[in-house]
């Protein structure tokens, strides 16, 4: 088993092993006193892997209740955030139990801000089941709920009691969806670790598995060496959002039913660094090591969308500063930097 401490306000571990989740009852409750827990999870992931971590869950002595919502982006939204405030009433949790995110990011973003915020706080346990959720979404704290004008715009810093990663569990999902996941690989290989590119860059969707386990512990690493720099996404942890700031603007202009989050990170990606090229701020050697990578993996670089509504779409994100937005840039694979600029030369340099 690999294990990595993330030593931010609360300590926690990242637990990386094949077959893990059968266990998890036990390591659940290695770091937690209650022994009732509810569980959330989406249909997809709860018709999979329910019965194994209750059954896990139960032979540890948990009490285990189980709350189940529909599948995908849409469903982080408020509507489904207070049902599961209702779940929790009714089933008389208290701030003594705990909440277990079984699923990918959409559970465990949903499901921290429902901890970090019922009855102002309760433990908080994440089961991360994609690629996308195990390398970046289940660790660090980031918890939030999407509104009709932008996405993650509502939420917390939650950070979990423990992290439980199986690989065993990509095993069940399609090839778009590693691929979906593989996007945030890409990135964390862009803005700090040419190594890391590499191995994903010398592997493909075909045979990624090979070398899953070393790129979730180098993904995790990084995150928890940036996580521990600036837990409160004042200023390093910025860089985490290289490709985010466009992919956003993406999924929003297609209303989250045409790109997933690592399909609009990808040409997120793409866009920002293309515009880097052509204005001396990326070697372009960097710029086609990335596309190769990303095609790679079957991502996409382009979209339809007018580059000028996307850019508009921005000024909703999140990472946007008065009237400043924070451009990630990538001057090559493995080195990044913090742009501040005005909205309006940011719509300059996109515009280029």
């Amino acid at each position: 088993m690999k294990k990595i401490a993330v030593k931010a306000s609360k300590p926690y571990e990242v637990l990386i092993e094949q077959g893990i989740i059968k266990n998890c009852g036990k390591l659940i409750s290695d770091v937690t006193k209650t022994r009732f827990a509810a569980i959330v999870t989406d249909d997809i992931v709860d018709s999979i892997y329910s019965d194994t971590v209750i059954s896990s869950l139960e032979e540890s002595g948990f009490r285990v209740v189980k709350f189940v919502f529909k599948n995908g982006e849409p469903s982080k939204c408020s509507e489904t955030l207070n049902r599961i405030y209702d779940f929790l009433a009714e089933n008389n949790i208290t701030r003594s139990d705990c909440l277990i995110a079984l699923g990918g990011g959409v559970v465990g973003d949903i499901t921290g801000y429902a901890a970090a915020t019922y009855l102002r706080g309760l433990g908080f346990i994440q089961i991360p089941t994609t690629l996308l959720a195990q390398i970046d979404s289940s660790v660090g704290g980031k918890t939030a709920i999407d509104l009709p004008c932008g996405k993650n715009l509502v939420g917390a810093f939650k950070q979990p009691e423990l992290v439980i990663c199986d690989p065993l569990t990509l095993k069940t999902l399609s090839p778009e969806t590693v691929s979906d996941g593989m996007a945030e690989a890409i990135k964390y290989g862009m803005i700090r670790s040419s190594e890391l590119f590499g191995i994903i860059a010398s592997h493909s969707i075909e045979n990624y598995f090979d070398v899953i386990d070393d790129i979730i512990f180098r993904c995790v690493s990084i995150k928890r060496d940036i996580v521990e720099n600036d837990e409160f996404d004042k200023g390093e942890r910025m860089l985490l959002n290289f490709g985010h700031t466009l992919g956003h603007a993406v999924e929003s202009f297609y209303n989250y039913t045409k790109y997933t989050h690592g399909n609009a990170v990808a040409v997120g990606m793409h866009m920002i660094t293309e515009q880097a090229v052509k204005h001396g701020d990326c070697e372009k050697s960097a710029l086609e090591k990335l596309d190769a990578v990303i095609s790679s993996y079957k991502l996409p670089l382009v979209t339809d969308a007018p580059v000028s509504e996307l850019i508009s779409l921005c000024s909703n994100d999140k990472k946007c500063e008065s009237s400043n937005i924070n451009a990630i840039i990538c001057s090559d694979t493995g080195i990044s930097s913090i742009r501040k600029m005005p909205f309006d030369e940011f719509r300059k340099y996109m515009e280029a």
